[in-house]
């Protein structure tokens, strides 16, 4: 996957579900020999973080240890500034850098960390020149991310450690959810041209990558700032028709309500786009949806979800969900667990409702603690079954997996499998494989 460098990433945590925000229950131990950059969050976080990675390697900045922040939740920011504890703990001579959407929306408070040395904002994160750090740089520099209207394409060859490489698409969100702290984070919605885009992932096709997942904070927003506002289903097409050579092309997570026409022809007609959508549902009871201020309905996530699987059968689907929304009663949350099984949703990524100081949501009132922690685990337990039942039905069945390390992959679908002990693939190769059995949480197989 290239050559290791001390400031490539290879922290970020892998996901499953593989699509919205990750945050990280215990901040891992720095090893100042192989990893300079934590990354906290979603996908997007990982491809900035190899960007971040090449800007401070030519900037010299080999005793920097960089932290990319989440803002999702209020744990992922305790998180954040765990990490910062533990990087300066574990790196006493170490220049530390804190950025991502934690430190945009709240600098001063990484600021004022004695650990750190520098924040920086999302805008100027991606930006060579911020990395240019000496005694007069300034040690704060976050600007006005609603003032950033435009992205700065950037090409990478392959990701260090990852068996699949991450391509930006879209940046920002121009919606403003009553939970959501992102758009405050990433600014308004902007994204890449197509052009830009086919000709990064037919780099990166012609360098052997097998996988390219394309990511973006609201990404069935693609297009809305370009010339005629093409939907993001245009831009899947121009790829797969554009890189023949890809073989396998990966959508990280959208909003359910938003997939346009042009995007279902190709999932229905093109099987190098995998069969894997992780829908950003939120809730399953109408009220609650309203209040979230999200733009679908109940029913028009369960008509999705069945038009999607007559599309394109075998097709899986993860989906974000919140426990415990403010003003949610028993009721509302048995409507967002009967969505596990109405959607037939495979893969769960369930968050407690975590209040965001200045979103809409800290206002209204709220539920007990005890109460979310009770229907957080309920959400989870359904979605164990849920995986249980989308696993069984692959085994005695045949298929290919991307290898992601030694004697482990991923189908298609995002199905983990694990392969005999003593079985050696580069990461990045697709096997075919022959599944035996699963044990409730991941499958297990044979190569053939």
């Amino acid at each position: 996957m290239g050559p290791a460098c001390c400031l490539q990433v290879s922290l970020a945590i892998d996901p499953c579900p593989p699509h919205f925000a990750r945050t990280m229950n215990a901040p891992p131990k720095l090893k100042p020999q192989d990893a300079k950059i934590v990354t906290l969050g979603c996908r997007l976080n990982t491809f900035e973080s190899e960007v971040m990675g090449a800007h401070a390697r030519a900037a010299g900045l080999e005793d920097a240890v960089i932290i990319n922040t989440c803002a999702v939740t209020a744990e992922a920011v305790r998180g954040a500034r765990r990490a910062v504890r533990r990087a300066k703990r574990d790196n006493p001579d170490a220049k530390i850098v804190v950025t991502g959407c934690a430190a945009q929306v709240d600098a001063k408070m990484f600021a004022d960390m004695a650990q750190v040395d520098h924040v920086l904002g999302n805008g100027e994160k991606m930006l060579a020149e911020s990395w240019q750090m000496d005694a007069q740089t300034p040690r704060v520099q976050v600007g006005d991310i609603q003032t950033v209207k435009q992205i700065n394409s950037h090409q990478i060859e392959k990701f260090s450690h990852r068996a699949r490489t991450y391509v930006e698409v879209q940046n920002g969100c121009d919606h403003r959810c009553t939970f959501c702290i992102i758009p405050f984070g990433r600014g308004p919605s902007r994204s890449v041209p197509a052009a830009e885009v086919v000709a990064q992932v037919r780099a990166l096709a012609e360098s052997g990558v097998s996988e390219v997942v394309l990511s973006g904070v609201d990404m069935t927003s693609w297009g809305g700032d370009l010339p005629g506002a093409p939907p993001l289903g245009v831009l899947v097409r121009a790829i797969l028709q554009g890189v023949p050579q890809l073989p396998r092309l990966r959508l990280s997570s959208i909003d359910a309500i938003m997939i346009d026409q042009d995007l279902m022809d190709c999932i229905r007609n093109e099987p190098r786009l995998t069969p894997y959508l992780h829908l950003s549902l939120q809730a399953g009871d109408n009220m609650i949806l309203k209040r979230m201020k999200r733009r679908h309905s109940r029913e028009e996530a369960i008509a999705l979800c069945q038009a999607l699987k007559d599309a394109r059968p075998g097709i899986a689907f993860g989906a974000d969900l919140i426990a415990g929304f403010p003003t949610e009663t028993a009721a509302m949350f048995e409507n967002s667990l009967a969505l596990v099984e109405e959607c037939d949703l495979s893969y769960l990524h369930v968050f407690p409702y975590s209040a965001r100081h200045g979103t809409p949501a800290e206002r209204m009132p709220p539920v007990a603690p005890a109460k979310i922690k009770e229907r957080a685990a309920r959400l989870r337990a359904a979605g164990e079954a849920a995986l249980g039942r989308h696993l069984q039905r692959h085994v005695g069945m045949s298929g290919e997996i991307l290898v992601e390390r030694q004697s482990f992959g991923r189908l298609a679908d995002f199905s983990p499998v694990h392969l005999p002990g003593d079985l050696a693939a580069r990461p990045g190769a697709i096997l075919s494989v022959k599944i035996e059995s699963h044990d409730g949480h991941a499958l297990s197989g044979c190569p053939v």
